[in-house]
């Protein structure tokens, strides 16, 4: 997806919590909530947009417990998962949308798959193309190739804009966790969601990109001072470790000589400052064992980024959120067993901004997002 291509606003429909939401993206879009409201149920709905435009629905709902474990608890016969993400460029919007219903097998198929243009200047109404019925995984590639919009590429448009869907998850920082492993050389052409080709990826920015490669090491040290450099080195079963050196020793350390947080920034660094970045990033509680200082920086990359790609984070950190304006914030909030989006109110909190940060009113429960009762259902 080209940056001028921005995604305009995702639906969600009876997923897990969240049983009908709609969000508007900006370049920079903060979700903050207590824990429970759905804030991670919305992003892993986002992540299955991308699962889908991979071929990979199956898996994915194997792997997050089945259609059962997926659904939202509604009446029985209605259930069903909606998934809608909307982009735009000037006056041309592309659209996808899917209802996904489960199967007695406990898969979930394709109720629906429709993909839509809307070119403003030439018809006030979207022309619509369902491409599908029934199907196990998304036909969106096969429609991109032959289907009635090859000319238009529209089909194609529109796998782009999915594929830029990827949530990245970098909390795994055990011994095993894949970053810490060896990963092929040649693994280099978009940085993984759980990082586990950092070393390769980054190995071939300091040779193709030495510019945004000696930004990253900056900013690094800005944040761990000890810090030298990157060792990249191949070795004989091309594969790439990331490893390290620190000031005042020659000593060459493994990535398990970086601390938790320490390794988790870097990840972040990377993913913020490549070059050429998926158009929507989408990070859960990034914040997570960052210094406050690290979170400083994280929003000043935040910034940085949302010049050429657009941001979507899900945090319960006050220092992240007081970086951000009132406009880029979105609360979640469990209201009677599901998930409620909104965005504050200016108007109402005009007075208290004179002499409170966001963080400050978030604490003072005037923004909304914190845990409150339910009643019995």
């Amino acid at each position: 997806m080209t940056m001028s291509r921005r995604v305009r606003r995702i639906t969600v429909s009876g997923y897990k919590s969240i049983e009908q939401v709609e969000l508007a993206l900006s370049p920079v879009t903060v979700l903050v909530g207590p824990n429970g409201a759905g804030k991670t149920n919305f992003i892993e709905a986002v992540e299955l947009l991308g699962r889908i435009a991979d071929g990979e629905l199956g898996m994915e709902v194997g792997l997050r417990g089945g259609a059962v474990a997926m659904l939202h608890d509604v009446a029985k016969g209605s259930a069903g998962i909606g998934l809608r993400v909307e982009a735009d460029e000037s006056d041309l919007v592309n659209a996808y949308e899917a209802t996904l219903v489960p199967s007695h097998r406990g898969e979930l198929v394709f109720g629906r798959e429709v993909v839509e243009f809307h070119d403003k200047t030439r018809s006030e109404q979207p022309l619509k193309q369902e491409i599908g019925r029934g199907h196990s995984e998304s036909k969106l590639a096969e429609a991109a190739e032959e289907g009635p919009f090859r000319a238009g590429g529209v089909a194609r448009h529109t796998l782009d804009i999915l594929r830029g869907c990827r949530v990245y998850h970098f909390h795994d920082t055990t011994p095993g966790a894949p970053v810490k492993q060896p990963g092929y050389a040649s693994d280099t052409e978009v940085l993984h969601p759980d990082a586990r080709n950092l070393a390769a990826f980054l190995r071939r920015m300091g040779e193709e990109h030495p510019a945004a490669y000696k930004q990253i090491v900056r900013t690094v040290r800005s944040v761990a001072p000890f810090f030298r450099e990157f060792v990249l080195t191949e070795d004989a079963a091309t594969r790439v470790l990331l490893r390290w050196k620190q000031f005042g020793s020659d000593t060459v350390f493994p990535p398990d000589a970086l601390s938790d947080g320490t390794l988790r920034f870097i990840c972040l660094v990377v993913l913020l400052l490549q070059p050429r970045p998926p158009a929507l990033l989408v990070l859960d509680e990034p914040e997570l064992g960052l210094h406050p200082f690290a979170i400083t920086v994280l929003a000043e990359l935040f910034r940085s980024a949302a010049g050429h790609s657009q941001i979507l984070a899900a945090t319960q950190s006050v220092t992240l959120v007081d970086q951000f304006g009132l406009d880029e914030l979105v609360v979640a909030e469990r209201v009677d067993g599901s998930t409620k989006l909104h965005r504050p109110d200016p108007e109402a909190l005009a007075a208290w901004l004179d002499s409170y940060s966001l963080g400050d009113l978030w604490l003072k429960n005037l923004l909304g997002g914190r845990p409150r009762p339910e009643r019995e259902r």
